[in-house]
């Protein structure tokens, strides 16, 4: 990621000063070997200017504003701290100011921004800013504990600037929960220094007892007016780790969002997806979990890792399950199959009950095909009855009673998978589950009727049809899912962000074709499909819309 991380201090003598900053310098494009000469002349002539005008820069800085201990973290002689990413060859620079001119003035402007005048109420807390020019700032704002301070504490914040608005927006969750815990360690063991410094000599009292005056109120701390801040934690290693968690943040900010190639507009089950695992992945690294390459330290002595997810491996099942929907078909009979599929499609709770949980989980996943992604909720087997809210897929061990609402309910459907025999037999043909198991479909709904709703039918019709491939009817289900996707996308807009009438959508459902015989189940299908939209979807569209209105509005 394009990036950098500082930590900066308001000073009560300077003002907003930059205390530590870590960027990541990405390893060189390979070139020809014709231009790489002079390409590597012009990069160390850069470099050189570069680090002068810094050195220039901070130069005349300290002369001109003379900085104290607390605007200052490490001395001019000091190397810095430098990690190696073994992966990608990516190294992370930490130093008080960043190397290059340009990141210099970048750096100062958001640091100044972000102590001035760019902070939430309360003054404590994240707030975003920026603009195309001068990039994009990340900023959290948090107060360390002094005992010499006006006010008993000093005022900080860590900011990450970018280029990338749209990165670094869609980072925010990520950002705020580690930097948190950043600042909650600064500001813990700043607070045990303070309650210390008290103990032994209480300051407030001091302070109450004196003349004041605002001229010399700094000089009657003994000039201690502004303590760096590793004085202020006792922590003799501060920058070393700050550099450690700066590194790490770059590296895992990086890496947590990738470009994917997608062919053509991607669909919502892939939107899903992909903001499903966003999620899993933040809360695999807010976990800690795993372990990765680690960054190779030449200045710092710590290691960090970094987290990653596993590969998803899941083990091969064997025993009788159901290969296909067609399959389940043939098991189930023509008409309970309906009458499952009926209550999948109408978002019912369908409970499977027995004692074979790998062949429950493989029905589930067949019936999962026949709804989006986002509607999916499943509990895979559980010992105890799961309320609907949670799941509209439910595997229970024999033993478990349905509660009775449930059963009595016309929104549920259970079907009990009972053992014919006790013989455990390594198959997974329908004459051998017919054989092993006798199925039971039970509800308190009569439905669904011979008329709805129009997708079932197509649906039955694809799966009766012999002729066509189980690939076939696989391809064709998809497609039915989209055009039925698409409907529920015309109808959320019109119905959900428009907010036209009920005459105007009745109009909108006899143009989508959802109007009919099955009239009722293609409402209530396309209603809870509404549920499944992905987030981005709904984001853009309310985004468009709002736009649209202040346009009009202008």
């Amino acid at each position: 990621m394009n990036a950098l991380v500082a930590l900066c201090h308001f000073c009560e003598l300077h003002g907003p000063r930059t205390l530590f900053c870590t960027e990541a310098v990405h390893p060189p494009s390979p070139q020809p070997a014709s231009s790489l000469l002079g390409e590597r002349e012009r990069e160390s002539e850069g470099e050189r200017e570069g680090e002068g005008l810094t050195m220039r820069a901070n130069s005349s800085a300290t002369q001109r504003a003379d900085m104290c201990e607390g605007c200052r973290s490490l001395p001019a002689s000091h190397p810095g701290f430098v990690s190696i990413d073994s992966e990608t060859g990516i190294r992370f620079l930490s130093h008080q100011h960043p190397r290059q001119p340009q990141l210099f003035s970048v750096v100062r402007q958001a640091c100044v921004r972000s102590l001035s005048c760019e902070v939430c109420p309360g003054r404590e807390g994240p707030i975003f800013f920026g603009d195309e020019q001068h990039g994009f700032v990340f900023s959290h704002t948090f107060f360390i504990k002094d005992s010499l301070a006006r006010g008993f504490q000093r005022w900080y914040s860590i900011v990450m600037v970018a280029m990338d608005r749209i990165y670094l927006i869609n980072s925010w969750p990520f950002l705020l929960r580690h930097l948190k815990l950043t600042i909650q360690s600064l500001q813990s063991t700043a607070l045990k220094v303070f309650d210390s410094e008290q103990g032994v000599c209480p300051q407030r009292a001091i302070r109450l007892n004196s003349a004041f005056s605002p001229a010399v109120f700094p000089h009657q701390r003994s000039g201690n007016a502004a303590r760096s801040l590793p004085s202020l934690t006792q922590h003799p290693n501060l920058w070393s780790s700050l550099h450690a968690s700066f590194s790490w943040l770059l590296k895992a900010c990086g890496s947590r969002l990738t470009e994917k190639l997608l062919e053509g507009a991607p669909t919502e089950d892939t939107l899903v997806l992909l903001e499903r695992q966003t999620e899993q992945e933040e809360e695999m690294i807010a976990e800690g979990g795993g372990s990765n390459p680690q960054l190779d330290q030449s200045e710092s002595s710590q290691d960090r890792d970094f987290p990653y997810g596993d590969g998803g491996k899941t083990e091969e099942t064997l025993g009788p399950k159901f290969k296909s929907l067609r399959h389940l078909r043939q098991v189930l009979g023509p008409a309970d199959f309906r009458q499952l599929a009926w209550h999948v499609l109408m978002g019912n709770q369908v409970i499977w009950r027995g004692s074979d949980r790998l062949l429950i989980q493989s029905a589930f996943n067949m019936l999962k095909a026949l709804l989006p992604v986002g509607c999916v909720r499943v509990v895979g087997y559980s010992s105890q009855y799961e309320e609907a809210y949670r799941c509209n897929f439910l595997g229970l061990s024999p033993e478990v009673q349905i509660p009775a609402h449930v059963s009595s309910s016309e929104f549920s459907l259970l079907v009990d998978v009972l053992n014919m025999e006790q013989s455990c037999v390594q198959a997974a043909c329908n004459e051998d589950i017919l054989s092993l198991y006798q199925f039971t479909i039970t509800s308190a709904n009569p439905q669904p009727t011979d008329r709805g709703p129009t997708l079932l039918n197509k649906i039955e019709v694809a799966l009766a049809n012999e002729n066509l491939s189980v690939e076939v009817v696989s391809h064709c289900l998809l497609c039915l899912k989209e055009e039925w996707m698409n409907k529920v996308k015309v109808l959320f807009k019109f119905s959900k962000v428009d907010g036209r009438g009920r005459e105007d959508t009745q109009k909108v459902l006899g143009l989508l074709g959802a109007t009919g015989p099955g009239e009722e189940d293609n409402v209530r299908l396309l209603k809870f499909w509404m549920t499944g939209l992905s987030k981005t979807y709904k984001s853009h569209l309310m985004t468009a819309v709002r736009g649209g209105e202040r346009t009009l509005s202008q």
